[in-house]
């Protein structure tokens, strides 16, 4: 079963809708449901509880090993996760491609927020992640995904966050998604 890759919006502050339009249609971080299932395999929405149930898994996996770290809070999230835009697609661009694995730096997913404003700064994110095949999962909270992930790694807000070290409960998740589209 494929998931609906388009949402729907009505409206959003500071933008200028056309009112002879009720709804406006868009295309979520550059997907369109022309594409291949397997480009959408490598995708996963989060909202509601699912995503409730994600965010505390990383919480406590995140406690778990940060207990047992001496280094600075700083220093040990800059070496677990690439925290934002730029900096996830400087490690994304920078890691090889699947066949060529000589990168040092390997992400192992990509948490992104569904209400970035303006969109075209996570557009690209999704053909790039592709390409690497590193897993995306995209967080959807009315308009929170961003501070809730945010809060994941103790800042106000945050847009994207590539998990640099490995974490079983990535792998556990891909597997459950393959399952549940089959």
């Amino acid at each position: 079963m494929e998931l609906p890759l388009t949402i729907t919006k009505a409206g959003a502050e500071g933008a200028s809708v056309d009112s002879s339009r009720k709804e406006d249609s868009f295309v979520v971080l550059g997907h369109s449901s022309s594409q291949k299932k397997s480009s959408s395999a490598n995708t996963c929405y989060y909202e509601g509880e699912r995503l409730t149930w994600l965010l505390q898994s990383i919480q406590r996996k995140i406690e778990l090993v940060r207990a047992d770290a001496s280094l600075p809070e700083k220093i040990w999230f800059k070496q677990q996760f690439s925290i934002g835009v730029n900096e996830v697609t400087r490690v994304l661009e920078h890691m090889a491609m699947p066949h060529n694995s000589t990168s040092k730096i390997q992400l192992q997913a990509l948490l992104v927020a569904s209400d970035t404003n303006p969109r075209w700064l996570t557009k690209h994110l999704p053909s790039l992640a592709l390409s690497r095949k590193v897993p995306l999962f995209i967080l959807k909270d009315n308009k929170q995904a961003s501070l809730r992930l945010g809060q994941l790694v103790h800042l106000k807000t945050a847009i994207v966050i590539g998990i640099k070290k490995f974490l079983p409960m990535i792998s556990q998740m891909q597997k459950l998604n393959k399952l549940s589209r089959t």
